[in-house]
């Protein structure tokens, strides 16, 4: 990998990157009022399951395809795959949460002229748009191969999780390290499952993650927007 490939996934990765990432738990918060989650084990679990039965099938996929169609710069491909994308949000908070990140990393993508003039001027007129559509664009603009860049978004999620984890279970630092330790070798599951699924197979199915975001929309006491 290059040095500018590799900080540019480091950039990417980066929970200091302002798109809001750490105010979204993603259904974590609504487990752990659920009791689903309570200890590092159970945490864990979460994240691993995420990993290979929801963004391996999804998100990841998605992102891969994605990215060749901006590598192509196939605008209408793009503009009807993130349209299907959004409307597979299981729930209202969800589909408000990928916009609002999305939008966030396009004028992230927009002020700093990544990539060259055509593509940002397609990647504008995306309204609304999803968070991974927008990642790609950015993986692209910086010729970020596909592996690497599914590996910066599943670090970045299992991050995320993470650092939802320690504040919403509680959880200290150290079973938070764990869970990312772990994690490594499930991200490159995931990676490899994803670079392995046409864009036909790609699925969200994931009835339980919907249900728990429904909840957290009405949950009394919370630290998350999703």
């Amino acid at each position: 990998m290059r040095l500018a490939e590799l900080t540019a996934v480091l950039h990417l990765a980066s929970p200091a990157l302002p798109i809001g990432a750490f105010s979204y738990s993603q259904g974590l918060e609504a487990a752990v009022e659920a009791q689903w989650i309570g200890d590092g084990e159970t945490a864990r679990a979460w994240v691993e399951d995420g990993l290979l039965h929801v963004l391996a099938r999804g998100e990841l996929p998605f992102i891969a395809h994605q990215l060749g169609r901006w590598q192509r710069h196939d605008a209408d491909a793009l503009a009807t795959a993130d349209k299907q994308f959004l409307a597979s949000r299981e729930a209202a908070e969800l589909r408000r949460e990928t916009e609002q990140m999305g939008w966030s990393l396009k004028q992230l993508a927009l002020s700093l002229e990544w990539g060259d003039q055509a593509r940002r001027t397609t990647l504008e007129a995306l309204t609304p748009l999803s968070q991974p559509t927008a990642f790609a664009f950015a993986a692209a603009a910086h010729e970020v191969a596909a592996d690497a860049a599914l590996a910066a978004y599943a670090f970045a999620w299992a991050e995320n999780q993470v650092s939802a984890a320690i504040k919403a279970v509680p959880l200290g630092q150290l079973a938070g390290q764990r869970i990312l330790v772990a994690a490594r070798a499930v991200i490159d599951e995931a990676v490899a499952r994803a670079l392995d699924t046409p864009p036909d197979r790609i699925n969200t199915f994931s009835p339980m993650l919907g249900v728990l975001s429904a909840r957290h929309e009405t949950q009394y006491s919370r630290l998350f927007r999703s």
